[in-house]
């Protein structure tokens, strides 16, 4: 069962406080790019409450020092790891993307 759920008055105090910290104006913890508030579930850059210490490592979802606001995108690559905000998002397309050689087959 997904805790996360069984409290969601706590879930949404928890949003309304962390935003209420971003003055409105929520930033990534994990890419450090601005969230757009109206962008809604399934959206990619939808906004999402991300867990500092995983659940799934016995952090608490419902204690707003271990919670964080995220993009939906941010938040599913994350996973249930810890990053920091570097670790998140490579900081160059060219970091994102490594080129990879492109295997012969014979000499020519």
């Amino acid at each position: 069962m997904n805790v996360r759920r069984t409290n969601s008055a706590a879930r949404a105090r928890i949003k309304r406080r962390l935003l209420s910290r971003a003055n409105g104006r929520p930033i990534c913890a994990l890419c450090g790019r601005p969230i757009d508030t109206s962008l809604r579930t399934p959206h990619p850059g939808s906004m999402e409450i991300d867990e500092k210490l995983p659940v799934s490592k016995g952090g608490d979802p419902f204690d707003l020092d271990n919670c964080q606001l995220t993009h939906r995108r941010c938040n599913q690559r994350k996973g249930n790891h810890q990053y920091t905000r570097l670790d998140a998002e490579p900081a160059t397309p060219a970091q994102r993307r490594a080129p990879k050689p492109i295997p012969l087959s014979r000499q020519w």
